[in-house]
């Protein structure tokens, strides 16, 4: 199985994922990322979160960018869903 990694992008801060997932395909890391961002700003920070101008970077074994998953496309989701 391949392994995903993803790293958070939060305004010019970065959190970066040193051990990543193994998933099946990167259709499977896509539905991780947009569970860790609905994750993430259900979750009460000390200073507000600008989500608009947040995502999650997904890369692969060779440090290469599979997908860049923007929270916006999490909110736009959830308003949908509703």
């Amino acid at each position: 199985m391949p392994r995903y990694y993803f790293n958070i992008h939060i305004g010019q801060d970065v959190i970066s994922d040193p051990e990543g997932q193994n998933l099946r395909d990167p259709d499977q890391a896509w539905e991780v990322a947009r569970a860790m961002a609905v994750n993430l700003m259900e979750t009460t920070f000390e200073k507000p979160v600008n989500w608009t101008a947040s995502h999650i970077e997904v890369r692969d074994d060779l440090d290469e960018i599979l997908l860049e998953f923007p929270f916006i496309e999490a909110i736009q989701a959830e308003r949908r869903s509703h």
